[in-house]
């Protein structure tokens, strides 16, 4: 069979709104090397289930790398340079996984990006995140690079306000999806991840987000 130029050169980017860029399989070449640079991450800052404010406990399992964390207590929605469960600085944010969200910004149009946060979302089957706008970091003219991998999910991408229509956006092992600019507000979340089994991360979904916090 004779592949076409698209084949031959991979999955082009989406273009899913003015400033909203999905990159299929652009992290499937690292994805060794970030797994490698997240383990001593976890190991010093293991996942745990944060609560809301109004004390629910939250579904998604989370941790952070960088020089700030996004954090969810009694006290509120914010970041924080201190892990509260050691009381110590966040592990640093791996080089290999702040090129790669570099790179993948300046592709969607923002060149410079340099994040100093990356919040480690881990979902299991049946696992959602319900619509919301981040909205604590302090620029805004940042954008935000999202790492898909392992099992599937459904991303929802809404509007400005809460009941205005989501988009479907199905995100598979390796896609990398950037919003900013007027985009950067946008509500969006994740309908609950199905069954299934990855072959190299097993029953899981890992999201690694990262943005330029402070």
């Amino acid at each position: 069979m004779i592949q076409s130029d698209l084949d031959l050169f991979g999955p082009q980017p989406q273009r899913l709104a003015s400033h909203t860029v999905l990159l299929p399989g652009f992290a499937l070449g690292e994805v060794e090397a970030l797994l490698d640079a997240l383990r001593p991450v976890l190991r010093a800052a293991p996942l745990r289930h944060m609560h809301t404010p109004g004390g629910l406990r939250m579904a998604v399992g989370l941790s952070n790398c960088g020089a700030l964390g996004w954090i969810s207590d009694e006290q509120g929605y914010r970041y924080s340079p201190v892990d509260p469960l050691s009381g110590q600085p966040w592990p640093d944010l791996p080089p290999v996984l702040q090129a790669l969200a570099a790179r993948a910004a300046a592709l969607a149009g923002f060149d410079g990006f340099l994040a100093d946060a990356c919040l480690i979302n881990h979902y299991l089957p049946g696992t959602r995140l319900s619509l919301h706008q981040d909205r604590d970091e302090r620029d805004y003219d940042q954008p935000i690079v999202s790492i898909s991998l392992g099992l599937p999910a459904v991303f929802l991408f809404g509007g400005l306000q809460r009941s205005a229509q989501s988009r479907r956006i199905p995100l598979t092992h390796g896609d990398v999806l950037v919003w900013g600019g007027e985009d950067r507000l946008r509500f969006h979340g994740v309908l609950p991840i199905k069954p299934g089994v990855h072959p190299r991360l097993g029953e899981r979904r890992i999201n690694l987000t990262l943005r330029k916090a402070g």
